[in-house]
């Protein structure tokens, strides 16, 4: 049986659903690589939050799909920008979710970084810039999870040049009670953060980048890139101190990256393996056992999914991310915070449909069609 699914052209064109999904089972968490999954959130699609409340969250959909992850040996990266910080989850919100994320993680075992930034101000000094870090890492330490200090809005708004970057990250970093991840988020994710590191040369910035962590070794456990320029990722990975790591956040170049080369390769932490996480883990076990080919044959074909999730703005793939979790079943509706599910287009969505699909990824193929044809017939759609 087809399903009619609208093109780019605006035409629609016939599909037919594949019956059964990919077998994949829970696995325990990959050896040779750090695999991280920044998990998204599950919006509450009744509630009616007043202005200036903290953003509503399903926490109970929002917890079980953390222990999705856990269970097919991902870790989780929390609190991220594919949990729409930033865009919808505010600091308060924010907050909360990494408490209960952590208390969740230990619970089950699981391997939890989450994000300590400045979300809670949009601009000032540098000395309040720091204090909202401050204020963040805290809650993330005190939770008990390793903290990944995330580009900062206001830092890059305040900043005049590399030696603030380096004071800012650098009194952070000194207080640090654990080894953090620093994250270097590109302006194709989010377009205020252009010349971080106080630089728009890229080959600049990352020279202050590697400048920091070499200034606190024991303090780095490692850099998590997002330029989506696998290039550029594999020539900042082979300068990185001893001990440091590279974690790929390249969301289109991530089998190569993960798999590496003759001089290194890099750990993940990747929104794309949000929806791909039970498939990405049994890959990466794969190189555990010295089969590349295997880990390559799995993971190459899920690129084209990932490319169109990603694609420009790159900003809005959360609501592709979300789509697919509610096809999966993992939660019962396409609601994200702010209204983004209104972020793509239907024939997006059909097309993320028909790839993830393609690939195996619901498990329960049928439920995946039955969702999307509500979708189509909510947009006018005769499927």
């Amino acid at each position: 049986m087809t399903i009619r699914l609208p093109g780019a052209d605006g035409r629609l064109h016939p599909y037919e659903p594949r019956r059964e999904p990919l077998a994949l089972r829970p696995g325990a968490p990959p050896a040779s690589r750090t695999v991280l999954a920044a998990a998204h959130v599950v919006a509450d699609p009744c509630a009616d939050p007043s202005p200036g409340a903290p953003a509503a969250l399903d926490w109970d959909a929002t917890l079980a799909f953390r222990r999705h992850l856990w269970a097919h040996g991902l870790g989780v990266a929390e609190a991220m920008d594919t949990a729409q910080r930033g865009m919808g989850l505010d600091w308060p919100a924010a907050a909360e979710l990494i408490r209960r994320s952590a208390a969740e993680a230990k619970a089950a075992g699981g391997r939890i970084a989450c994000g300590a930034g400045t979300d809670q101000i949009t601009g000032g000094t540098l000395a309040e810039i720091r204090a909202a870090y401050e204020e963040q890492l805290a809650v993330v330490e005190e939770s008990g999870a390793q903290p990944v200090l995330m580009a900062s809005r206001a830092l890059a708004g305040a900043a005049r040049g590399p030696e603030d970057y380096l004071e800012v990250y650098g009194h952070l970093l000194r207080q640090s009670v654990r080894p953090v991840i620093l994250h270097w988020l590109g302006p194709m994710f989010d377009p205020a953060l252009e010349g971080y590191w106080g630089s728009t040369d890229l080959d600049t910035a990352a020279g202050t980048l590697l400048e920091l962590a070499a200034a606190h070794p024991g303090k780095v456990d490692g850099v998590k890139i997002s330029l989506l320029d696998a290039g550029r990722e594999i020539a900042l990975r082979r300068r990185l101190p001893p001990g440091v790591r590279c974690y790929t956040g390249d969301d289109f170049h991530y089998p190569g990256l993960i798999a590496g080369d003759d001089h290194g390769f890099s750990h993940a932490l990747l929104g794309v393996f949000d929806p791909l996480g039970p498939l990405a883990a049994e890959a990466v076990r794969r190189l555990d056992t010295g089969d590349t080919g295997g880990f390559h044959a799995l993971l190459d074909p899920t690129v084209e999914l990932a490319r169109h999730l990603f694609q420009a703005p790159t900003r809005s793939y959360k609501t592709g991310v979300v789509f697919l979790a509610w096809l999966a079943g993992h939660q019962s509706h396409f609601t994200l915070l702010g209204g983004l599910q209104s972020a793509r287009s239907l024939p997006h969505l059909a097309r993320a449909y028909e790839l993830a699909d393609r690939l195996g990824l619901f498990p329960d193929p049928r439920l995946a069609e039955a969702r999307m044809r509500t979708l189509l017939t909510l947009y006018g759609v005769t499927p």
